[in-house]
Formats: C-alpha cells, structure tokens, sequence
C-alpha cells in the first residue's frame, strides 16, 4: 500500500520537530534561514508534496471543483470541460469530473460523493431525467456554491452559463425553410430539460415567422438524448410512418443530430435528396460524414471557462452572494451539405 511522506518523517530524518518542519515549509519568519534551507532541501529531494487532505481540513478549503455532465464523450461537453480546466488549473484548482449518462440516481450519487469529499463547488449541468432537484437544492442552502452550465434549472438562485438555444434553433430551422423543405420535424430530448425547452421555442418561432404551421405529431422526445440507439430509431420510424411524412428534421442535440444520418444511412434514406436535416453539434469531425451536417456550434469552450469564472466567485466570495446573473452566449449556424 501506498504511503505518502508526512510531516514527522522529515522531522524524524534531520532530528527537528514536526513544528519546525511546518513552520519551514510555509515560510515563516520563526524559523531562521538555515532551517529552512535544510528543510526545503530535504524536502524537494525526497520530492515531498503536501497533504491536500490535511491543507483542505486546515484551510476549510480543498482547491477542488466537482464537475457534473450526462458524458465526456459528448463533443460538447469535452469542450466545455477543457474551458473548465483551462480556468482553474491557473486559479490552482483541480478538477474532479463525473459522468451521469443521463441518469437521474446516478447523478444524486455523484454530487453526494463530490459533496462528501468537500469539493470547494460544483459545476452541473443536469442529467435528462433530473426532475426532483432535492439533491442540489440542499447542498445550495447550505452553502455550497453551485453554477449550472447547458442544462440549468431555473428553480435554483445561483450563476448560470447557456448558449442562445432560441436563436440557434430558429436559424437552423429557418435555413431548412428557406432550403425549400416545408414539412419539418423536431427530434429533441427529454420535454422538461432547459436546453429542450429553449430549442423548441426556437423551432415553433421559426414555423410561425415563416407561416408555416406546427403539427404536433412532428414533434418527437427522445428522452436518452441519442445515447439509445434504438429509442432514436423507434423515433425517426414514426415519423417516416406518417401519412405526410415530414422532409426534413430539426435534431436538437449533438448525439441525436449524428446518431440520425446513421440511421438515415441504415434504412437506405439519401440525404439531403429524400430528407433534409439540421441540427445542434459541436463535433469536429462533421465534414467528414456524408453528406457533411449543417449544424449549429455552440460556444462550448467559452461556457466551461465563463461558468468557472463565475463559481470561483462565489468559491471566493469574502461576504454572502445575493444577486446572480444568466450568461447567455451566441451560437453560430454552419451551412453544410446536409
């Protein structure tokens, strides 16, 4: 078993006191210059390091930030955590990252254990089947600071950091009006997460503005976001299905907008010829794919660094944080072959 070097066994080596090590270590004016060369000596040639257990109970403060997100696999949110990282390992805190794979007890678990182990604040963007808001709500009334990035929830007095969902899905929809396509479907995620919300207000804005009316049954909720395959087929059958069958799809969603022209490619549908298609992704690898997808890029690396930023803040704050504010940042619609 591992065992790290303490206090006391550079005290043991050069024959001083665990208090006189201590007090070397951090600099203080009690300790006479040669001490203190000796034990810094010492110490950077055993490669000593602090432990950050007994700093956090020391200092009340562990310099850590637990992260929550549904995948790290998700190209938006492998973004969003290298803003994340690229903020606070400058500010000296370390990241602890935690995946729910958009499940709802997984994600109690998860921020339970990250509270457990005094994480100086979280950074959440909710799972697609978070309704029940007791596992933060508590932990935000205690104290804890809390900034929720994507995937917000409104219910909660604290920081949070999204895209221009609304516009973003309007220009995307708009680009398949003005593309010729008329009857044009929406495949989404669970109905009560934010991002859904937004995305489908955009959407039926675009119908309206374009008068073009909304047909309910062009409307499909994918409640696993894409992560299940065959929820996301099952989805795009019953639209083909429908007597007038929609040509064209609006998917709001990273893995729902590449998991479709798998399926596309599957059941043998050519696009754009037989069906056009649009959506929201943050994939670097879109121009690949063929046809390559119009999609809608959102600013993830810069959501991860502002909502940093702003949990620091609180992490930080010498007196109670009252007033919070909602960052939005704008998307930006890139024309492909799709």
């Amino acid at each position: 078993m591992f065992e790290s070097t303490t206090l006391k066994d550079i005290a043991k080596a050069l024959g001083l006191s665990t208090s006189t090590v201590s007090r070397a270590l951090r600099d203080t004016h009690e300790i006479s210059a040669a001490t203190k060369k000796i034990v810094l000596a010492y110490a950077k040639e055993i490669n000593y390091q602090p432990n950050p257990i007994a700093l956090s109970l020391k200092e009340r403060r562990s310099k850590s930030i637990g992260v929550i997100v549904s995948e790290v696999a998700n190209s938006y949110f492998s973004q969003a955590i290298n803003g994340i990282e690229s903020i606070a390992y400058d500010r000296g805190y370390h990241v602890i990252l935690s995946q729910t794979h958009e499940s709802f007890e997984r994600e109690v678990i998860n921020v339970q254990h990250l509270a457990s182990r005094s994480v100086d604040g979280l950074l959440v963007s909710l799972s697609s089947q978070t309704k029940n808001l007791d596992h933060l709500t508590s932990l935000h009334a205690r104290g804890l600071p809390i900034v929720f990035f994507d995937r917000v929830a409104d219910e909660i007095n604290t920081h949070k950091v999204i895209a221009n969902n609304e516009k973003g899905a309007f220009e995307a929809t708009e680009h398949l009006i003005k593309s010729g396509y008329k009857r044009i479907a929406h495949l989404t995620s669970s109905a009560y997460l934010s991002i859904t919300i937004e995305r489908l207000a955009g959407y039926k804005a675009a119908l309206e503005a374009n008068h073009l009316t909304l047909n309910p049954d062009y409307i499909k909720h994918c409640p696993f976001g894409g992560m299940d395959y065959e929820e996301l087929e099952n989805a795009i059958k019953e639209l083909l299905a429908l007597p007038e069958k929609p040509d064209a799809i609006f998917v709001a969603g990273d893995r729902l907008s590449t998991g479709c022209l798998t399926v596309f490619k599957k059941l043998k549908i050519k696009v754009p010829e037989e069906i056009g298609i649009a959506g929201f992704s943050n994939s670097d690898v879109l121009d690949l794919f063929n046809p390559s997808l119009t999609s809608v890029r959102q600013p993830a690396f810069e959501i991860g660094q502002v909502a940093t930023q702003m949990l620091i803040k609180l992490i930080e704050a010498k007196y109670p944080v009252e007033e919070f504010e909602k960052k939005i940042l704008n998307t930006e619609l890139i024309v492909r072959e799709s």
